[in-house]
């Protein structure tokens, strides 16, 4: 009876894991095969989103506002950056950005902000001129002066491409839920930061967040999309479950506070590593409240 069950076990999760298993190499008799699951798997799949569950605002007994910035050069933030080259790569693996980008172009992701307070609406129009610089070189000014067209040769455009991105600014609720008696974080808004265009080519070029999405509207988006898993690369991770789950390497520069939610820069200035010990503070300060609960 025992073997029984064992063998009935390893069946399960072997069959379970071909069914969520993505790339479907080992099965595929043809290289167009690739990656294409049958109707029975999409069906057994269920694949959505995990559904966030109703928290009645009576049941938060503690809650702290947080923003934190997601630096792309540490090594655990890997998984939102790359691939930054999308030339010799398959269709079905994107950066971050790239995902966001292309949702907000063809109307998936169908509002954006302009801060993360989520107070006015932007649209893909109004946000043109931070993603795209377009200048007319010398040689261009002096054909306009002549009274000739412009030949495109003498118009240079910079985009904003995903290699330009260099950190994230993610906002989101800690709560305590007294009801599950445990600490929670719900995430709420995510904007991506990169040089501003109209500098980027500059020595020390000023950074900016892009835009800002209510991460609530974009979970659809950021579920069907893949990060890579390094561990197993059947079996990737997607951008929804990596931002959930905190897999990522964050630091808090402001939380909400009775100064108007001033961030760490205002009162800690010109000392990196006093802003890094503040940012510890604040989260040693969250975590103490769940710790402080159980203490007699």
């Amino acid at each position: 009876m025992k073997l029984k069950s064992f063998l009935l076990t390893v069946t399960t999760v072997f069959a379970v894991s071909g069914v969520f298993a993505q790339a479907n190499i080992l099965n595929a008799k043809s290289p167009d095969k690739i990656g294409v699951r049958t109707d029975a798997q999409i069906a057994i799949d269920n694949d959505k989103p995990l559904e966030y569950g109703y928290v009645d605002d009576r049941d938060i007994l503690f809650a702290k506002m947080t923003w934190e910035k997601v630096v792309l050069d540490e090594r655990a933030n890997f998984p939102l950056y790359y691939p930054i080259d999308t030339n010799n790569i398959g269709s079905n693996r994107r950066s971050l950005y790239d995902v966001l980008i292309k949702n907000i172009k063809n109307g998936n992701i169908e509002s954006i902000y302009d801060d993360s307070y989520f107070t006015a609406k932007r649209t893909l129009k109004d946000i043109q001129s931070a993603l795209v610089k377009i200048d007319t070189t010398e040689m261009g000014i002096e054909q306009l002066n002549a009274g000739e067209e412009l030949s495109p040769e003498y118009i240079n455009r910079r985009d904003i491409t995903a290699a330009d991105i260099k950190e994230y600014r993610i906002k989101g609720l800690w709560y305590f839920d007294k009801r599950q008696a445990e600490m929670k974080y719900r995430l709420l808004g995510i904007a991506p930061v990169a040089p501003d265009v109209q500098t980027i080519d500059q020595d020390t070029p000023d950074l900016v967040p892009l835009f800002w999405v209510f991460f609530p509207d974009a979970r659809n988006v950021l579920h069907e999309a893949k990060a890579f898993n390094n561990e197993n690369s059947t079996m990737p991770f997607s951008f929804d479950h990596i931002l959930n789950a905190r897999r990522f390497q964050g630091y808090i520069y402001k939380e909400e506070n009775v100064q108007g939610d001033r961030a760490i820069t205002e009162y800690v200035s010109q000392n990196a590593l006093m802003q890094l010990l503040e940012s510890e503070r604040i989260k040693d300060k969250i975590r103490d409240f769940e710790l402080d609960m159980w203490t007699y």
